[in-house]
């Protein structure tokens, strides 16, 4: 089971239609995942319809270290969920003031490796014991990144700190994967290969190499809005080139691919599913 993070220390970057649609793509490639909606303001929650809802979400998996009863099923096949119930904030409190309570979700996570290939994690767009806990789980990490270059350099300086932050982690069991950063929402006017390069020089000794920055970058495209609206997966909803543009199937898939270079080549299962619903 491989566990990923996404992760941003500010919000607002698209780090939940990012997890739905990394979550939804894999799903179709026949991997089991499981989505975990560890953001207080529950977006991802409510991104896909649900088949079954389970009694209970990330508070009962957190605090009673149990996943029975809190893993709901989408429509999606293969694609369930873990329900954030936290809309008063109290269990960010209650990790905090846990003596292993940034680490008790990775342990927790162990219950369920058996059923899943892969799990995402949301997470809140903001520093705090809830962020902390998410990324301690991961294998690794991946964040969206706007692509104009101050926002880029704030988020090397803010990532960097993030993971010094969190260094000591390791020696409760709990070691900080590397970061993958995606440039997101790039529009035709953007130099996105510029910004990139830059990055990759920014990021590379600062982190010592734990951030790496994707080739894939995820366009500023109508199709990941509106596939949102209609609570489904953006590599369904557009799965064409048009003109010198590539599908949302294409991008995703290649966003896949180099995420986990060891998966098979994607191509012919993503073809498969372009006449689903």
């Amino acid at each position: 089971m491989i566990k990923i993070t996404i992760v941003s220390t500010k919000g607002g970057v698209g780090k939940t239609t990012l997890t739905a649609n990394i979550g939804g793509i894999l799903a179709d490639f026949g991997y089991r995942v499981l989505l975990i909606d560890a953001d207080p303001q529950p977006t991802l929650s409510s991104y896909y319809p649900l088949k079954v809802r389970a009694q209970h979400g990330l508070t009962q998996l957190m605090i009673s270290a149990s996943a029975a009863q809190v893993i709901s099923q989408t429509r999606i096949d293969n694609l369930d969920i873990v329900l954030s119930d936290d809309p008063q904030g109290k269990l960010r409190d209650w990790i905090r003031d846990t003596v292993d309570g940034r680490v008790r979700l990775k342990y927790s996570l162990t219950q369920v490796a058996a059923q899943y290939d892969f799990v995402l994690m949301d997470t809140q767009g903001a520093v705090g014991p809830l962020q902390d806990a998410a990324v301690a789980a991961a294998d690794f990490m991946v964040s969206p990144i706007p692509p104009e270059i101050l926002s880029a350099r704030e988020f090397v300086r803010g990532t960097v700190a993030m993971i010094q932050r969190l260094e000591p982690m390791a020696r409760l069991g709990a070691p900080i994967g590397p970061l993958r950063g995606v440039i997101y929402r790039q529009d035709r006017t953007v130099d996105a290969r510029r910004i990139a390069d830059e990055l990759r020089k920014e990021a590379f000794l600062p982190s010592k190499g734990a951030i790496t920055i994707l080739n894939t970058v995820i366009p500023n495209a109508v199709a990941y809005r509106e596939a949102a609206t209609h609570k489904m997966p953006v590599h369904r909803f557009d799965r064409s080139r048009k003109g010198q543009a590539p599908s949302a199937l294409e991008t995703m898939q290649a966003l896949a691919q180099e995420l986990i270079p060891h998966l098979p080549n994607l191509a012919a299962s993503a073809l498969a599913h372009e006449a689903r619903p």
